[in-house]
């Protein structure tokens, strides 16, 4: 363990004291010193592992994005039909078809193994990314447990696996998930100066994320390329050719990358595009009237209370970083070294970088922070590691040292223990308030096409449209179609399923009619409600029903309910237990008490007794 009141740079420091200031910037090629692992890698692999797969087991899909850009295009490429947005129109091409078939592949995986069906598909993908996830996980802890301390590695591996965020981000089918896992990987690539610094590793790691994933990742790199900048301008010759030579490996392998992308994701578009520089045009440069902003705008506050829900004291932490090192390197008597100074920050610094730009963007959601995830974990062990070096004071002289040791201990393991149970708290309020959707359709997949339904049913969906988790809970045959609403936004159409004569996945460079980036209603996307065999509806107690959105569920003569669950009545329910899991006991006062509706998979009782003639 290392020695008492140790700050995050110790390890470093190690490194270059003793060694005499080269002009060639190589102080790391001296032997590392054996680092003690509190936890050994493969324990915290596992950990983070059983972690990530609760949550690809439990994690409601959060955001609709998800179903229909992400889950949708999978479907459609493994099974042949599915929803199509906007963002995948050849006319637009905002969206990569190479992320899309990294996770189909997976996908079709699965059917390899016993007792295939579409559900369990959808699992497979998730465990998969679980997976992923967790050794990007464990190859940053490691870095995080020889470059810098053993605690701060343990502290990085409790946030990372008690936040809610990293429960919605750790098995999400997002181009931000993906982002965060190679954020992983390039931290600790730039990180990692032992036996050589491995800037290629991190710019080609960064490069992955910001081409297959999301182009904006790539500005989490800033912080570690000016340091290797800077440092190369500041030595020598040969110095400097090091340099440029690690940059033109990665910017070499960078450029491999996205020529795989564009060739992949032009086979599908079957035209010539830069997907991430699609990505960047649209986003920045769309121009009045279009662009993300006219899909909502939040204040510039709204990532600081995100983050607090989602992180508790960790983001608190993480914000506190940067002040709380600067404060322990003026108040401390040790030896000050620069290099070791300059490197701390440079690794606390993509945290507020990523978290000040995207607060100023108008446009805010939460996976947008997805990316930055590993960077507030690491600044909030690092905050935790300098306050507990000096918390430890034993001086007499001081009101620290003078608390008894056990109080210390007390007070400390109270509020870790606390923000984990809070952590905890929140995640299980999550699963229970909004899991609904992801269990409704099992007595479809238990009964298999043929009992409560037949090949070219249709599941219709009105006001709900958003909480459709995606074609891979329907059997096979059975499709999703939409009914109107009170909602006038663009909803998402169909890829065509064209075949003869148009070759594979005709739908994907097909342009699909009545789509536009203006979010301007297409009334070419609604069904007749008569043709629906089934509807999910959500009825809330005392709610209003209006003519484009009656209770359907209430409707007896109409529809019979054939599953349903509970779902938070989030208009009724108190901001507290909205928030955080709470008991259903007796002493929680009743405006704490959760309120619920219904959520239900409805059959037609027309279509029902059609079908009965039929059969008999």
């Amino acid at each position: 363990m290392p020695p008492k009141g140790a700050a995050p740079g110790d390890s470093l420091r190690r490194l270059s004291h003793g060694a005499p200031r080269a002009k060639k910037y190589d102080f790391q090629a001296l032997p590392p010193p054996p680092t003690p692992f509190a936890v050994k890698p493969i324990g915290a692999f596992y950990v983070f592992f059983i972690a990530n797969l609760l949550a690809a087991m439990f994690a409601p899909i959060q955001d609709c994005d998800e179903t229909f850009n992400y889950w949708e295009p999978t479907h459609y490429l493994s099974h042949g039909y599915g929803f199509q947005t906007w963002e995948y129109s050849p006319h637009y091409a905002i969206r990569s078809w190479t992320y899309i078939a990294l996770h189909a592949i997976i996908g079709n995986l699965r059917r390899l193994f016993p007792r295939p069906n579409k559900v369990a598909e959808f699992y497979f993908v998730r465990y998969a990314l679980a997976f992923i996830c967790a050794i990007c996980q464990t190859q940053l802890f490691r870095v995080i447990n020889n470059i810098l301390n053993p605690r701060i590695a343990i502290f990085f591996l409790m946030a990372m696996i008690s936040s809610p965020g990293m429960f919605h981000a750790s098995a999400a089918l997002l181009p931000s998930s993906f982002a965060m896992y190679t954020t992983m990987l390039g931290m600790a690539a730039f990180m990692n100066w032992r036996n050589g610094l491995k800037t290629a590793q991190g710019i080609f790691w960064f490069a992955v994320g910001g081409i297959l994933g999301w182009p904006f990742s790539v500005a989490l790199s800033g912080p570690f390329l000016l340091e290797e900048l800077a440092f190369a301008i500041m030595s020598n010759k040969d110095a400097l050719i090091d340099a440029i030579m690690r940059f033109m490996r990665g910017t070499v392998a960078s450029l491999l990358v996205l020529f795989f992308e564009f060739l992949i994701s032009g086979f599908f578009y079957k035209r010539l595009e830069l997907v991430p520089l699609n990505i960047v045009l649209y986003n920045v440069f769309s121009g009045p009237g279009r662009g993300p902003d006219i899909y909502g705008t939040e204040p510039w506050h709204f990532y600081a209370r995100n983050l607090l829900l989602n992180f508790n004291i960790w983001f608190l932490l993480a914000v506190a970083a940067i002040p709380l090192f600067t404060l322990q390197k003026l108040l401390s008597t040790a030896p000050k070294g620069a290099t070791t100074g300059l490197r701390t920050v440079i690794f606390m610094s993509p945290f507020y970088l990523w978290l000040g730009i995207f607060s100023l963007q108008p446009h805010k959601e939460e996976r947008f922070m997805y990316p930055a995830y590993p960077a507030l974990a690491l600044n909030a062990a690092m905050s935790l590691h300098i306050l507990l070096a000096a918390f430890g004071n034993s001086d007499p002289k001081t009101l620290v040292g003078k608390l008894p040791p056990r109080l210390k201990l007390l007070i400390v393991s109270t509020i870790i223990l606390g923000s984990i149970e809070i952590g905890a708290a929140r995640i299980y309020g999550i699963y229970t308030a909004y899991s609904a959707p992801l269990k409704i359709y099992e007595p479809l997949s238990l009964a298999g096409v043929g009992s409560l339904g037949s090949p070219g049913d249709t599941v219709c969906f009105g006001k709900e449209w958003y909480r459709f988790p995606t074609s891979y809970f329907l059997p096979n045959g059975m499709k999703a179609k939409f009914i109107k609403s009170e909602f006038d936004g663009l909803l998402p159409g169909e890829f065509a399923e064209a075949k003869t004569g148009f070759g594979f996945w005709s739908g994907t460079w097909l342009e699909p009619a009545g789509m536009n980036d203006l979010n301007q209603e297409d009334m070419g996307k609604y069904t007749d409600i008569r043709t629906c065999s089934f509807l999910v509806d959500t009825y809330y107690p005392g709610a209003n029903a209006s003519d484009l959105e009656p209770h359907y569920i209430l409707d007896s003569e109409n529809w019979e309910e054939v599953s349903c669950q509970p779902f938070l009545d989030a208009s009724r329910t108190h901001l507290l237990a909205r928030t955080l899991w709470l008991p259903n006991l007796p002493m929680i006062p009743d405006k704490f008490k959760r309120h619920w509706g219904r959520h239900c998979l409805l059959r037609s009782r027309s279509a029902a007794g059609t079908r009965s003639h039929i059969l008999h």
